[in-house]
């Protein structure tokens, strides 16, 4: 489950700008844990199939409290809003100086040349899922408030999503598989039910 909450923020990633954010609590991830554990479950151990609520505020509280030191590093202070009509909008603080060392770029006319340290990355899209299977849609990112293009935020997903398992990364607009037998996720305004 800690792959579904890093695919909403990276997905949907670097998941508005977190101004109005509400506060975490401790209570709230202990709740989402709770959640977490029962979900894991396998289907034989489980008295029927489960529908899990989860709302935005034990969202924000686990990605916090609970993820926020195993992020990449450079990632900081995650933030997401769940939507109506399956939109999800977040954001984070990234260092784009880390990835551009990394890049290497000698073209003047790559945009990544002219941004540095760390800096907010905010998100909008939908996301959809069915069959166990998702995909996000990009509406709309920015850098600073400055709209980018979906290859810019592709860039920086690409970077900061790299691991042993995912040498290339995770790709936005690529379907994934949901883990633990999850055939759904249905969002609505500030809060996400987990199909199972």
């Amino acid at each position: 489950m800690k792959r579904i909450c890093f695919s909403l923020l990276l997905t949907a990633v670097l998941v508005t700008s977190g101004s109005a954010a509400e506060p975490v609590s401790r209570r709230d991830a202990a709740s989402l844990q709770a959640k977490l554990d029962r979900l894991t479950k396998s289907p034989g151990e489980r008295a029927v199939a489960a529908n899990t609520p989860i709302s935005e505020a034990e969202l924000n509280s686990y990605l916090r409290l609970e993820l926020g030191d195993r992020l990449p590093a450079g990632v900081t202070d995650p933030w997401v809003s769940l939507l109506e009509g399956n939109r999800i909008s977040g954001s984070a603080t990234v260092d784009l100086a880390r990835m551009s060392e990394s890049r290497k770029s000698t073209s003047m006319l790559d945009p990544f040349n002219y941004l540095s340290g760390s800096v907010p990355v905010a998100v909008n899209g939908v996301l959809q899922t069915r069959n166990g299977v998702g995909t996000f849609a990009l509406e709309s990112a920015s850098i600073s408030g400055v709209p980018v293009p979906l290859w810019m935020l592709q860039e920086i997903v690409t970077y900061y999503s790299k691991s042993p398992s995912a040498p290339n990364g995770v790709s936005i607009d690529k379907p994934f598989m949901l883990p633990l037998g999850i055939r759904e996720i249905q969002l609505a305004k500030g809060q996400a039910i987990v199909v199972q």
